[in-house]
């Protein structure tokens, strides 16, 4: 079974309410699983266009990925991402198959 990622792209426009989002996100992320693999830093973007903020978070299945994002624990704390953010976000299954 392949694990599940969220891929997120964010431009924080009110550093409180992200504060707020950040600091109530934690018990969906722990109730199913979710590790930060990206949490901000340098990045480029060669080709594209990217927003300042980039994140990705590694879930134990896809199942489980999309379970924290439909959990009444994230709904909450996205309130506050909504609020403060123009964000972009993509939840995708792992690859398992054959590697070149």
């Amino acid at each position: 079974m392949s694990k599940g990622y969220w891929i997120a792209s964010l431009n924080i426009n009110d550093q409180a309410a992200y504060d707020e989002y950040r600091s109530r996100n934690a018990v969906a992320f722990a109730k199913h699983g979710g590790r930060f693999l990206v949490r901000g830093g340098p990045h480029e973007t060669p080709i594209g266009v990217s927003r300042k903020h980039n994140v990705v978070l590694e879930f134990p299945t896809h199942e489980a990925a999309l379970a924290c994002f439909r959990s009444p624990e994230y709904q909450e704390a996205s309130q506050y991402l909504k609020k403060g953010c123009e964000v972009d976000l993509v939840i995708i299954a792992g690859y398992d198959g054959p590697q070149p």
